[in-house]
């Protein structure tokens, strides 16, 4: 099936005598995950991943995608004619050096503009030009060959009360403007999905589990251009849009209205407009390329926002508790599969009082299919949850108070010493990072080694961040704060943390073949003391979801680090516990108990 589209695809490119041809993980939004019809990348090589990009020549087929991916893409991509290129492995170049060494001269690369952001496009354009390579960005050949492609979604928009959102649309976009006046911006051009719902106060399911709406704004100092389709629409809303003097216009008329714009001073952000936007801008214009300014103002979440984060958290965590009460109670009694236990805990969570479904999908994972980050159950690799060893779930929800993400490792049976060695450092880990206090002006990069520093210690590491931003009510990655290491600057998650943020807290290890663990809460970041040394800052969990106390050694942990577990156990029991059975609340209290 994959051989015959990637011929397809071939014929395609020799009529239209284009040497190579990209397909990235992207929608016109530069959306991280995608709906149906832009899974393209998925169509055209099987791989199933959220993240990757596939680059076919005549001769040669290539999937470039991240160290989260490496176990599942080289299973999936066997067989195919895909070859997996490892992103940052020796010897494995990027796909700029690829193409420039594979291209002739006077060659031309093809893409679908629409999905290809205009930063790297204008990469390619510095990087192929002594070539005299050409871009043929105007047509999707991808589209030609997938004949029951779906059709773009269209899910009905609503309205988020301001009793969730703590600021009305009207004072966002007011603070907008505001940022434009300090660019001497004249229009804005605003094309990433969750920015502009946050802007509006709009929710939508255009995205799976991002409640967005595929949408394109384009602001002046005086209107609020929405380019949408109006059948998602009702009077409710359209009523609200004009009170916010929003003027609602086709979705693909965007192009027309950026092609027409003369002498204007445009604040966009190349990396997350797309190539086929920026290309149709008059040269009669100025662009001033920034990161967009809704950005850092959605990720500091109002104290309202807040507030309504902590109820989210305690709703999710009974679900939770619920879950693994469920799980240890019938585990080697009855039956259970990943995609079983998966379907028990989105039930648990869609029964939660403003549940609005899951926030990405459930990774459930048992024994060695947990060494895969980033694993999905299916029918095929659908695990039986056995009395032994580790079982992972990495799950979150959306509720009107916001998005929640957490991970919890429980031990099914008997675990070996390795497996109780991995769990307790990993809880070690995510705990010392929670309780860390720091002066402003740190970031993510500063404070990560405090995570890393009992893995590293005895030669052990991640190959993952260890924390990442979370929306409100939105995408559960969220730029610009996150944890990690070393610096990666594509994904742009080292801000300066500020007060408000929300972050996620989730090391792990992860054997291959064998097992893996992961534990993961949410942090929200707020002030300490100010003295004269300056504004300190600290984290205060989010999530209130039991640990597993049968999967802990504490003879690898010192005072300090129990005190932290006994801490957060009984914030979790106090929280959950008026929200279980009788015979839940029981088994909370043995399982939050002091150690």
């Amino acid at each position: 099936m994959i051989s015959e589209r990637l011929k397809q695809l071939r014929d395609l490119m020799a009529e239209r005598h284009i040497d190579a041809y990209m397909i990235p993980t992207s929608d016109f939004h530069e959306s991280e995950y995608v709906g149906e019809y832009f899974k393209a990348r998925e169509f055209m090589t099987g791989f199933t991943g959220s993240a990757g990009t596939a680059v076919i020549t005549k001769d040669e087929a290539g999937l470039w995608t991240d160290g989260r991916y490496f176990v599942q893409a080289g299973m999936q991509l066997s067989g195919t004619g895909v070859e997996l290129r490892k992103m940052g492995y020796p010897g494995v170049p990027d796909i700029l050096d690829y193409l420039e060494a594979v291209l002739p001269i006077g060659g031309k690369l093809g893409f679908d503009g629409r999905v290809v952001n205009c930063r790297q496009g204008q990469d390619f354009e510095e990087k192929l030009a002594d070539k005299h390579v050409t871009l043929a960005y105007e047509e999707d050949l991808v589209d030609q060959i997938w004949e029951q492609r779906p059709e773009l979604s269209k899910e009905p928009v609503w309205i988020l009360e301001e009793k969730f959102a703590g600021k009305s649309a009207a004072e966002k976009i007011s603070d907008l403007r505001e940022e434009m006046k300090k660019e001497k911006a004249t229009v804005h051009i605003l094309t990433t999905l969750d920015d502009i719902v946050w802007l509006l106060n709009i929710r939508g399911n255009d995205v799976s589990c991002n409640p967005v709406v595929l949408s394109y704004g384009l602001v002046t100092m005086e209107r609020f251009y929405l380019f949408i389709n109006e059948e998602v629409l009702n009077d409710q809303v359209k009523a609200y849009l004009k009170d916010l003097s929003v003027t609602v216009c086709p979705y693909n008329d965007i192009y027309v209205s950026v092609s027409q714009l003369r002498d204007q001073r445009i604040l966009l952000e190349t990396g997350r407009t797309n190539y086929a936007i920026v290309k149709g801008i008059d040269s009669s214009n100025r662009i001033i390329d920034r990161m967009n300014p809704t950005v850092l103002a959605k990720a500091m979440k109002n104290p309202v926002e807040v507030e309504n984060m902590r109820k989210a958290h305690v709703k999710d965590g009974a679900a939770m508790v619920k879950f693994i009460y469920w799980l240890k109670q019938n585990v080697g009694k009855e039956t259970i599969t990943e995609v079983s236990a998966q379907e028990y805990l989105d039930n648990l969570r869609c029964e939660q009082e403003g549940n609005l479904g899951i926030s990405f999908d459930t990774i459930s994972a048992y024994g060695a299919n947990a060494a895969m980050c980033h694993y999905k159950a299916t029918l095929e690799s659908n695990a039986e949850i056995k009395p032994r060893g580790l079982y992972l779930v990495d799950s979150g929800g959306q509720y009107y108070e916001g998005t929640t993400d957490v991970t919890r490792t429980v031990a099914v049976g008997p675990l070996t010493k390795e497996e109780r060695e991995h769990f307790t450092l990993t809880v070690i880990s995510m705990l010392r990072l929670a309780a860390v206090k720091f002066l402003h002006g740190c970031r993510g990069l500063t404070l990560d080694y405090v995570a890393r520093e009992p893995f590293w210690s005895r030669g052990i590491n991640f190959d993952h961040g260890t924390g990442h931003g979370v929306g409100f009510l939105l995408n559960v990655h969220e730029r610009p704060n996150g944890i990690r290491w070393r610096m990666v600057p594509e994904r742009q998650d080292n801000c300066i943390l500020e007060e408000g943020m929300v972050t996620s807290d989730e090391p792990g290890v992860y054997i291959e073949g064998s097992h893996g663990v992961r534990t993961e809460n949410l942090i929200v970041c707020k002030k300490a003391e100010l003295n004269e040394y300056g504004q300190f800052m600290e984290f205060e969990f989010l999530t209130m979801v039991p640990i597993d106390l049968e999967a802990l050694d504490p003879s690898l942990m010192t005072e300090r680090d129990k005190t932290l577990l006994n801490d957060y156990h009984k914030a979790v029991y106090d929280a959950v516990v008026p929200h279980l059975t009788e015979e839940e609340a029981l088994w909370l209290k043995e399982q939050t108990r002091a150690i």
